[in-house]
């Protein structure tokens, strides 16, 4: 096996109708430690019906099945962000050329997949045992589209 495909006994598969190559190279560009590790063709001349790849090490495998199946918002890939400008980057990044925003840090790219992109301060606030900081936390990001570090930050200190 090359060192570049992991040797993992379960993938996460995602159908696309046929750009699944595409949307591979665009999300392997996104993040550190990422990159495709496998394109499978029935036919060479054809596009990829397979395409192995890695997000932050983990492994995704697409399938071009046509389209007979859509993607949903019911599977999303969840991204913990280190600060305000990866998240920043990430959702201009995936909202461009289509992409579509939703609430509490949910989004579709103009592939269709659903992306939730979340600062990891987030969920320690959440979780934190200061269960009024969490709560005023909770209660701003609901309120809130793209997740704004600074302001559950603000949240979390009653200010």
């Amino acid at each position: 096996m090359s060192p570049l495909v992991p040797d993992v006994k379960v993938r996460t598969c995602l159908w696309f109708d046929g750009n699944g190559e595409e949307a591979a190279q665009f999300y392997v560009s996104l993040l550190p430690d990422s990159a495709i590790t496998g394109l499978h063709r029935a036919d060479p001349d054809a596009p990829a019906l397979i395409i192995d790849f890695t997000l932050a090490g983990a492994p995704y495998q697409i399938l071009n099945g046509g389209p007979y199946y859509r993607l949903t918002p019911a599977v999303s890939i969840s991204v913990q962000t280190d600060d305000q400008a990866e998240t920043d980057r990430l959702w201009s990044a995936l909202t461009a050329q289509g992409g579509v925003e939703s609430r509490c840090g949910w989004l579709s790219d103009r592939f269709g997949l659903s992306w939730q992109i979340v600062p990891r301060a987030l969920t320690e606030m959440l979780m934190d045992p200061d269960r009024e900081a969490a709560a005023r936390v909770h209660a701003a990001m609901t309120e809130m589209v793209k997740f704004d570090l600074p302001v559950l930050q603000k949240a979390f200190r009653g200010a």
